[in-house]
């Protein structure tokens, strides 16, 4: 019974960590440049920035958020699990890797969040490209 829970949560979180994932892109300001360029040229022309940026060897993901926060989020699950399980009785070892496995994925799911987000040194690459080019970037979506 309880693994068949784990796995539909399991399930669940990886769906939803899934659809989290998509980097995100500059949105920007309407300025002269871009209603010179419209809006077909600006989508291109963050593309090409994008393209370079991967070129000068900066990645869009900053670091490996998923598997860190797997990894922070099993630990706390499995202590968390171990006080429940020594406080509660039971099995404390059963109890700990429930935590362990309750955790991980929770984590792995935050870090699939997180990781949707650029990290700085992309975001600065593309902002500069950017303005080089005539364009304001106002914000990530």
């Amino acid at each position: 019974m309880m693994s068949l829970f784990f796995k539909r949560l399991a399930a669940g979180c990886l769906c939803a960590g899934l659809v989290a994932c998509a980097t995100q892109r500059p949105v920007l300001y309407p300025n002269a440049k871009y209603k010179q360029s419209g809006e077909q040229a600006a989508p291109r022309d963050i593309d090409d920035c994008s393209r370079l940026a991967q070129e000068a060897g900066v990645s869009p993901r900053g670091n490996d958020r998923v598997a860190s926060g797997g990894v922070g989020g099993a630990a706390v699950g499995g202590a968390t699990g171990a006080v429940a399980g020594a406080i509660r009785g039971g099995n404390v070892l059963d109890r700990a890797a429930a935590g362990a496995a309750i955790g991980g994925t929770a984590g792995a799911v935050h870090g699939a969040v997180r990781s949707g987000e650029p990290g700085s040194v992309y975001k600065g690459f593309m902002q500069r490209c950017l303005r080089e080019r005539g364009y304001d970037v106002i914000g990530w979506q």
